[in-house]
């Protein structure tokens, strides 16, 4: 699979962080502007690109095909719900317990997956996305699990100093994670480590040849792309306010990765593109037709791949290239 790694090059660094900056200030804004539905949707797209973030650096930075990380982002919701029904423990401190149970079991998975590669792999984590739902529905996991029935949470109320709503306090607590987590990921593909991924998947010989520990480098790949996936299932679950098994079938996990590819492979902020399209095309292709909205979804992902090769934040890079050219001349 090809894949389009971000370039160092583009505006300054100056520029790059005015703009962060007004991103950051424009979504801090929005959810004053809009209904609480809308903060709602807005949310769960910050949760769809911490997972969407996951996945780019296992399959766009790392070259693994994960077609099951649905299966990570189910086990981080039901450990946010389980942790929050059965024992009471408050719902901030159930987001890093269950991204350190995902990192683990991504980390696992990630070991016997060594000996797979490309298409293999990707039937293999194929078949632990299918697996995920019907093991969430075992009856002797049903006291856990809640079974088919599923299990509801209680949506966590905003301090009263904040004087916020739910919805709005929720995108607040996402947005902050959310940024957290970028930050942690763009340091972590800048640094050392995210060269080597890099390197294993353009010249896996020539890295190892070089000293890079291919095998360790690929599992814990495999676990901090769990953990984010995991994360993201957590706050999902908290903003949703209910986990059951059939909200976790293979569908999400191919969900997931439509929006790596649209919002670009490698590519750090190609997680954002690529959450608001999974979450907000849908919603339109049903609003253009409601006889048969995914045939609509079709037409716009195809439309998107044919315009948008390289994703979104390719797209972005070449205009912004294009721009810097022009002002030169």
């Amino acid at each position: 699979m090809a894949a389009h790694d971000e370039s160092e090059r583009g505006p300054s660094g100056r520029v790059r962080l005015i703009g962060l900056l007004v991103v950051v200030a424009v979504a801090c804004v929005l959810p004053f502007l809009v209904s609480n539905y809308r903060v709602f949707q807005l949310t769960l797209a910050l949760v769809y690109a911490i997972a969407l973030l996951g996945l780019n650096m296992l399959t766009g930075y790392n070259g693994q095909i994960s077609l099951g990380h649905g299966a990570f982002y189910a086990i981080g919701a039901y450990v946010a719900a389980i942790l929050m029904d059965k024992f009471g423990v408050p719902y901030w401190m159930t987001v890093p317990i269950a991204g350190a149970v995902c990192l683990l079991a991504g980390f696992l998975f990630g070991l016997p997956a060594l000996r797979l590669e490309g298409l293999y792999l990707a039937l293999a984590t194929f078949a632990l996305g299918v697996a995920m739902p019907q093991i969430l529905k075992y009856k002797h996991l049903e006291a856990w699990t809640g079974g088919v029935q599923g299990i509801v949470i209680v949506k966590p109320d905003a301090p009263e100093w904040t004087g916020l709503t739910q919805d709005q306090w929720l995108y607040f607590v996402v947005l902050a994670i959310l940024l957290l987590l970028f930050a942690i990921g763009w340091n972590l593909l800048r640094g050392r480590i995210g060269r080597a991924m890099v390197a294993i998947r353009d010249q896996p010989i020539a890295a190892e040849a070089m000293g890079v520990n291919t095998a360790m480098v690929k599992s814990l790949t495999f676990g901090v792309s769990a953990m984010y996936t995991g994360i993201a299932g957590a706050l999902g679950a908290i903003v949703v306010q209910f986990v059951a098994p059939d909200s976790f079938l293979i569908f999400l996990s191919i969900s997931l990765v439509v929006g790596v590819v649209i919002g670009g492979l490698a590519s750090i902020q190609g997680a954002i593109y690529g959450a608001l399209f999974i979450q907000f095309i849908p919603n339109v292709a049903d609003q253009i037709s409601k006889a048969a909205p995914w045939a609509i979804y079709g037409v716009f992902l195809i439309a998107f791949m044919y315009v948008m090769p390289t994703g979104v934040a390719g797209m972005v890079q070449i205009a912004i290239g294009r721009l810097r050219r022009r002002r030169k001349r």
